[in-house]
C-alpha cells in the first residue's frame, strides 16, 4: 500500500457509527443529504476495499442513515419526542429547520401553525430521547433560532444566547448553523462548539451554472451591503474575488417612533464605487419583508447599473412574493439567487427571477467530516473554493 494512502484510511476512522435524525420540517432536504452520504460512502468503498480490507467494518454500507422520529401531540397541545429506533452507541445528527411556517397542529379542533419557538420545543424533546444512548449528539440548525434577537437594547431578553444555553445543558456536543446573524453569539457558550459555516460559494456556483460563467472583473461587478448589517459579508466576498464594495446606510428619525417599534427612514445613502454600466451582487444573510433589499435594488437601478442580482442566505419571505413580482415586472432586479437550507414556498420556486443554490452536497461533506472527527477547516472556510472559481471562469 502506498504511504500517502495509509495516511489517508489512518484518518477515515468513524467516532462512531452514523445516525441521522431530520425532524419533520426539513425532511426533503435531508433525505438528500442522506443520499448524497450513502453515495460519496459506497463510492470509497469500491475505490479502497481492496486496498484496506479494514473499511469493510467501517459502517459505510448502510442503505441510508435516517433514523424515523416523532413528536406526537396530546389534545391539549402538549408534545413528547419519540425515536422509532435504537440510536445506541451513535454519532447521531439531528437537524431542524425552525424557519418552516407550513407545519400546523390541532389544538381544541382548530390548526395552530408551527412558529419557530415550537420547532425548538421539538428539537429538544428529540435531544432529550436521544440523550440516554448515544454516544455523541450534535444538531444542526440552518437557520439559528432567535439569531435575530442576538443583542439587547433596553430592557430584553437574549433569546439565541438562551436557546444555546440551552442545547448545551441538554448534553449537545457540537452545533452547526449557516451564515449566522451576528456570530459573536457564540460567545455566548465561549468553551462549546458552535459551527458557523458559510454557502457564499455555493451561492456563487448557482449562478455560474445559470450564466455558464461569471464576470467577475473589478470593471464589471461590484459587491453591495444593502445596509450596515451586512458589511462582513460584502466584505468578506470581495476581498476574496478582488472586486470593489459598495454600501447602503439609512438615515433614520429617531425622534419618531413607528407602530411596530422601528425609527421611520428619512433617506437612504450609498456610499461606494460608480457603478453605472455594471453588474452588482446585493448581498445579505436573510430575506424577511426583503424591503432593504428592493430598496437598495431600486436606488442602484436609478443609478443606471446593468444587471441587478440578489442574494441571501435564508428565503424567508414573511410578507410574500407581491413586492417582489411588482419589482421585478419594473426592472428593478434581475435575479435572486438563495439556498435550500430553509422551508420555501413552493411559489417561489416557480418565479422566473429566483435561483436556487443547493446545499445537500455541502451538508453532507459536512457531516460525513465531522462523524470522522477530522478537521473541518477546507469544509467551513470557502477561500479556496472562492479562488477556484475565480480562477475557471478567468480561463473562460
Amino acid at each position: 500500500m502506498k504511504k500517502e494512502s495509509s495516511f489517508f484510511f489512518k484518518n477515515r476512522n468513524l467516532i462512531a457509527p452514523l445516525k441521522i435524525i431530520a425532524m419533520e420540517n426539513c425532511r426533503p432536504l435531508i433525505e438528500k443529504v442522506d443520499k448524497t452520504i450513502v453515495d460519496m460512502r459506497h463510492s470509497y468503498l469500491n475505490k479502497y476495499a481492496e486496498l484496506d480490507p479494514s473499511v469493510l467494518s467501517r459502517d459505510y454500507d448502510a442503505p441510508s442513515y435516517l433514523v424515523e422520529a416523532s413528536c406526537p401531540r396530546f389534545s391539549s397541545g402538549e408534545a413528547k419526542g419519540v425515536i422509532h429506533s435504537s440510536v445506541r452507541g451513535a454519532d447521531l445528527y439531528i437537524i431542524s429547520d425552525v424557519t418552516n411556517s407550513s407545519m400546523s397542529f390541532t389544538i381544541s379542533g382548530e390548526p395552530h401553525y408551527y412558529s419557530p419557538d415550537d420547532h425548538f420545543q421539538d428539537l429538544k424533546r428529540i435531544i432529550a430521547a436521544a440523550m440516554t444512548s448515544a454516544q455523541r449528539v450534535s444538531v444542526i440548525m440552518p437557520f439559528l433560532y432567535m439569531s435575530r434577537q442576538h443583542k439587547r437594547e433596553n430592557r430584553e431578553s437574549l433569546d439565541c444566547a438562551v436557546a444555546l444555553n440551552e442545547l448545551k445543558d441538554l448534553g449537545v456536543a457540537n452545533i452547526i448553523t449557516f451564515d449566522a446573524h451576528d456570530s459573536r453569539v457564540m460567545n455566548a457558550i465561549p468553551t462549546h462548539d458552535l459551527d458557523d459555516y458559510s454557502p457564499i460559494y455555493q451561492l456563487l456556483k448557482a449562478l455560474e451554472r445559470k450564466f455558464g460563467g461569471l464576470h467577475l472583473y473589478k470593471d464589471e461587478m461590484v459587491i453591495i451591503s444593502p445596509h450596515e448589517g451586512a458589511m462582513n459579508r460584502a466584505i468578506f466576498l470581495a476581498n476574496n474575488v478582488g472586486l470593489g464594495m459598495g454600501m447602503f446606510y439609512k438615515r433614520k428619525d429617531y425622534t419618531t417612533k413607528l407602530p411596530d417599534g422601528r425609527h421611520p427612514t428619512v433617506a437612504l445613502e450609498y456610499l461606494g464605487p460608480d457603478v453605472e454600466n455594471k453588474s452588482v451582487l446585493i448581498l445579505d444573510d436573510i430575506i424577511s419583508t426583503g424591503t432593504s433589499m428592493l430598496e437598495a435594488a431600486a436606488e442602484l437601478k436609478k443609478r443606471k447599473v446593468g444587471k441587478v442580482i440578489m442574494a441571501a442566505t435564508f428565503p424567508l419571505f414573511t410578507e410574500g412574493l407581491k413586492d417582489f413580482d411588482e419589482a421585478y415586472a419594473r426592472g428593478e432586479f434581475d435575479y435572486l439567487v438563495c439556498t435550500n437550507l430553509v422551508y420555501r414556498n413552493p411559489e417561489l420556486l416557480q418565479r422566473p427571477w429566483y435561483i436556487e443554490a443547493d446545499l445537500s452536497v455541502y451538508l453532507a461533506k459536512i457531516i460525513d467530516t465531522m462523524n470522522h472527527n477530522v478537521a473541518v477547516t477546507k469544509v467551513i472556510t470557502p477561500t479556496e473554493r472562492l479562488q477556484a472559481l475565480i480562477a475557471r471562469n478567468a480561463a473562460k
